[in-house]
């Protein structure tokens, strides 16, 4: 009974996290302006699930952010939304199937990889202080990295011609993506994730849900 109510609290934590994400992906909150660019804070609430409720919530998580995603890019599409949206494909099946891999399955990864390092890192009795903004750090370049080299590596053609520059010229351009807005991105993740991580461990410690970092220590 008691495992059953546990079983109910996650769940519901899980649900409410979803909530967030898509209110994230859906208004104006989800982005926040840095003095060069717009950083997205969805992904925030993917990496804070991994680290509260384990690498399974996370991958819920990053599944709702990647539908959030593909179905932003279906309603309101853009000159890349070929890359996010199955319905938007110019190549057939085998162009749906690499656009549901980078609207959902690297944003999967997300969670996935945020859920598993804070695990590693709870094991090593790595400090919260340093490992919240790592798990932040890190989980927000998954998804630069495997967005943007996915794209370049499934779709270079495609982005050239949105782009109107040679193929040549897309490494250059997904580098340039990578460092001017997955680097501030993530260090905006390191800091929210730390900020919001500590006071929410807290919280769940107690409403007593379980902590993936109390389970590894036990």
């Amino acid at each position: 009974m008691k495992e059953k109510k546990h079983d109910t609290r996650w769940m519901v934590s899980v649900a409410l996290m979803a909530a967030i994400v898509i209110v994230l992906a859906n208004t104006p909150l989800g982005m926040i302006q840095l003095p060069i660019i717009k950083a997205t804070t969805v992904h925030i609430p993917v990496i804070i699930g991994a680290v509260l409720l384990g690498p399974s919530a996370g991958a819920i998580l990053g599944f709702v952010f990647g539908m959030c995603s593909m179905i932003s890019n279906t309603m309101a599409p853009t000159l890349l939304s070929f890359a996010f949206s199955p319905f938007m494909s110019t190549t057939g099946i085998p162009g749906v199937m690499k656009a549901i891999w980078i609207s959902v399955g690297c944003r999967i990864l997300i969670g996935v990889a945020a859920g598993w390092l804070w695990i590693l890192l709870s094991k090593l009795k790595v400090n919260q202080v340093i490992a919240l903004p790592i798990v932040g750090f890190v989980g927000s370049m998954v998804n630069t990295i495997t967005v943007m080299g996915s794209i370049y590596l499934l779709f270079a053609q495609q982005y050239a011609e949105a782009k109107d520059v040679a193929v040549t010229a897309v490494w250059g351009l997904v580098m340039g993506t990578v460092t001017a807005s997955g680097i501030p991105e993530a260090i905006a993740a390191a800091v929210l994730v730390l900020a919001l991580g500590k006071v929410l461990i807290q919280v769940f410690k107690k409403m007593n849900i379980n902590i993936v970092s109390d389970q590894t220590a036990k």
